[in-house]
């Protein structure tokens, strides 16, 4: 029987992020063998994600991640079970260290088969369930790619959003994180007319009409009337037309053109949780 130590437990929990007990009992039943241990952990994970599967994952940590150039970046949701799993310090450096894994990859598919400090990004989430005790998935992976790309991580980790500007000029940075404030704030469908779908703007126009027909409008105003609801409609729903948070007195486009006059936001994405 092999002699488990103090250190040798915290070399595995290092490993693999599992509690200080579940290392202990794990390192006596592999007699000492580290890889066996290890082995084990990730078997209880297994069996653990198994039996929570059909469980509701609402709760996590939403992360943005920018890279080195600010061209391109990630956000994604690392999803959990409970509000108190998600709020932990360890959970959140997960979620941060899978996102800036994220960077290089271009699908959710991708990022999971890669490898993750000598196991996949899928596997470790599984170790993590069984460390845990509750089911771990990432529910969100986007990426936004631009010539400057900024990020934005609302408090508490609920919410997190990237926004592409046209230029790399001077004030890009702070720019690019206030527009991600206000996608995070006021949770825009699209960026612009052009990214509505056409089926969403004939729902909203002939909800315009029978509003106007309850009214008693005549028919033959109907679609001018209801075409002045649907520029509404864009000012309130699509990011570069709606009000600027920081300054109602004007666009979101309007206040780009205040840190440089040739600059335009190109793109942004938005994940949250629940």
């Amino acid at each position: 029987m092999a002699t488990i130590t103090a250190a040798d437990v915290n070399k595995l929990r290092t490993i693999t992020g599992a509690g200080m007990m579940d290392c202990k009992k794990a390192l006596v039943e592999s007699d000492g063998d580290f890889d066996l241990a290890i082995e084990n952990l990730r078997k209880k994970g297994q069996k653990v994600a198994a039996n929570r599967s059909d469980r509701e994952s609402t709760e996590g940590a939403a992360i943005a991640v920018v890279n080195a150039d600010k061209t391109s970046g990630v956000v994604i949701t690392l999803n959990c079970e409970t509000d108190f799993v998600g709020k932990n310090e360890g959970f959140v450096k997960l979620a941060t260290e899978i996102a800036n894994q994220a960077l290089n990859y271009a699908t959710k598919e991708e990022l999971l088969a890669s490898d993750f400090h000598g196991i996949t990004v899928a596997e470790k989430l599984i170790e993590q369930t069984g460390v845990i005790g509750e089911k771990i998935e990432i529910a969100s992976f986007e990426r936004l790619s631009g010539a400057f790309v900024g990020s934005y991580i609302h408090a508490g980790n609920k919410i997190a959003t990237l926004t592409a500007l046209s230029a790399n000029v001077a004030g890009a940075e702070e720019a690019a994180r206030n527009v991600a404030m206000q996608a995070a704030a006021m949770n825009p469908i699209a960026l612009n007319e052009a990214g509505v779908d056409a089926s969403i703007i004939e729902k909203e126009i002939e909800i315009a009409k029978d509003q106007l027909r309850q009214e008693g409008k005549p028919e033959a105003m109907l679609d001018n009337i209801a075409k002045g609801k649907i520029q509404r409609f864009y000012k309130d729903n699509t990011l570069v037309n709606q009000d600027y948070i920081k300054d109602g007195s004007m666009s979101v486009a309007a206040y780009i053109k205040t840190v440089d006059a040739g600059l335009t936001v190109t793109g942004f994405s938005r994940v949250a949780l629940g």
